[in-house]
């Protein structure tokens, strides 16, 4: 016990910061829950997260920025998480700021708030990825983001699988709102598109820069 809460306290400020944040966006995210019978599915995963963080920054390492980074994604896999994303209510929160909805300036059909989170999973991810790999493994920078290219494609089929087989598990109209397929069949195939989109966007931007810390 005593070493996990050193582990914390070894933190640097910034990066204990950011797991506060998501601790408190997680515990909002549960308020009044508009569907409850999803949110362990969402939120517990998140939590875990944060209960091993200390751990795992510990034992590797990562930058203020990446942690910046992740901190970005999983706020925004939160917001997802408490409206099975599928029902983030972002045209109502932009059709009162400027009387124009989303779905309609950009010609949308279906709710796009879980395209926009795989499309940050590639923009997010390839950094920290390279930098656990660049300091474990001794290679290159440049070797380490196009690594972090291939975890983005690796993880995203393995999370698409896994949500599959657990909606197996799941009664139907459950697993409809985990996977927010939306009715479209090719959901899961565009979502890993999305997101081999954001890593490649963000390993052609990672490789013209010097690696942290020079």
């Amino acid at each position: 016990m005593g070493g996990y809460l050193n582990s914390w306290r070894a933190l640097p400020p910034p990066q204990l910061a950011a797991l506060l944040v998501l601790a408190l966006a997680v515990a909002a995210a549960n308020i009044d829950q508009p569907y409850p019978e999803i949110a362990p599915l969402q939120h517990l995963p998140t939590m875990a997260l944060i209960l091993a963080a200390p751990a795992l920054l510990t034992r590797w390492p990562l930058s203020n920025a990446a942690v910046g980074g992740l901190l970005l994604f999983w706020l925004m896999h939160t917001l997802g998480g408490r409206y099975t994303y599928s029902n983030v209510p972002y045209d109502a929160w932009a059709d009162a700021l400027t009387g124009h909805t989303i779905s309609g300036a950009l010609g949308l059909g279906r709710n796009g708030y879980d395209r926009l989170v795989h499309l940050a999973f590639g923009l997010l991810w390839v950094r920290p990825f390279a930098e656990v790999v660049r300091r474990s493994a001794a290679i290159p920078w440049r070797a380490g983001v196009w690594a972090g290219l291939l975890f983005v494609g690796t993880a995203g089929a393995l999370y698409e699988v896994s949500e599959w087989l657990l909606t197996l598990s799941l009664a139907p109209e459950m697993a409809d709102s985990y996977n927010g397929q939306q009715g479209d069949p090719w959901d899961p195939q565009k979502d890993m598109a999305a997101a081999m989109a954001g890593a490649a966007i963000a390993a052609s931007w990672l490789g013209r820069r010097p690696p942290p810390g020079g």
